[in-house]
């Protein structure tokens, strides 16, 4: 299947162009057998030898996973700005683009169950905040925490594998430093596409200027600029988020945040302005 541009920013996932007319009915049933089988072919390894009858069901699992992580994000080492509150507005916002693009991409099979465990554990083990913990208090790789967690919470190993993929692959940095392992990523798991733009959009608006200054206030690093220093974050990450989103509906609801950015961005400086004249 072909790779396609949606409105100006890099989308990986499978061209829906391709998707068959209505009216050739064998062929829609062949390309839908093909994509979804190539999407559940994760989980054809079954459960994990070591843990035959010990998997949740998955309203068990997501459960079990939102109360893990609600404590989890709770530890002393976590601020406001990365919380659990951040987590069910990740969350909320994944599930609302999973839901507007399986309408319009009717080829391509998005596991919910995926989507939901990636969005609520896109955090854990985040190297901005680390130490990190298992469940049964040991320091554990990053690279594997997810994993592991999600295996003992009851979780396949096929999906801890998959959500563990997705969750290494969100993060704006990781993307800057190796795109090409990103694109990789989402040829295998189209729902990184919906995780990473649902947690990016969380990083502007409102809601995103209000965690640009808490994240300051609680890591960054004292330059003498005060205020100005967040400030800063908007043009060097913020403002290039919109042209990175994977979706279409991320892109159209990155592009509204983004105009309150630039909006209170003038402001800011409209204020900061005059401040200056008055003490010339």
């Amino acid at each position: 299947m072909e790779l396609f541009l949606h409105h100006g920013a890099t989308s990986f996932l499978p061209q829906m162009s391709q998707c068959p007319k209505v009216a050739h009915l064998s062929q829609v049933s062949h390309v839908m057998e093909d994509l979804v089988s190539s999407t559940k072919s994760r989980s054809a390894t079954g459960p994990p030898p070591e843990h035959p009858t010990a998997h949740s069901s998955p309203t068990m699992l997501v459960n079990k996973v939102k109360d893990f992580v609600e404590s989890y994000m709770s530890q002393p080492q976590y601020d406001a700005s990365h919380d659990y509150r951040h987590v069910l507005r990740v969350l909320a916002l994944a599930q609302h683009i999973l839901f507007v693009e399986q309408k319009a991409n009717p080829c391509v099979f998005y596991d919910p169950i995926i989507v939901t465990l990636a969005a609520l554990m896109h955090d854990v083990g985040d190297h901005k905040y680390r130490p990190t913990i298992t469940l049964s208090g040991a320091v554990e790789d990053p690279a594997t925490l997810v994993k592991s967690i999600l295996i003992e919470l009851g979780a396949p190993l096929f999906q801890a594998r998959c959500v563990q993929t997705i969750v290494k692959s969100v993060s704006y940095s990781h993307e800057v430093r190796d795109p090409a392992h990103v694109r990789g990523v989402l040829l295998q798991h189209p729902e990184l596409a919906i995780v990473q733009d649902a947690d990016r959009l969380d990083a502007l608006g409102a809601v995103g200027i209000g965690r640009t200054f808490t994240y300051s206030a609680a890591k960054g690093k004292r330059t003498g600029e005060g205020m100005q220093e967040p400030m800063r974050h908007f043009e060097d990450k913020l403002e290039r988020l919109e042209g990175m989103m994977k979706t279409a509906e991320g892109t159209r609801l990155a592009k509204e945040r983004t105009e309150r950015l630039r909006v209170y961005k003038q402001w800011w400086q409209e204020e900061n302005a005059s401040l200056v004249d008055m003490v010339r």
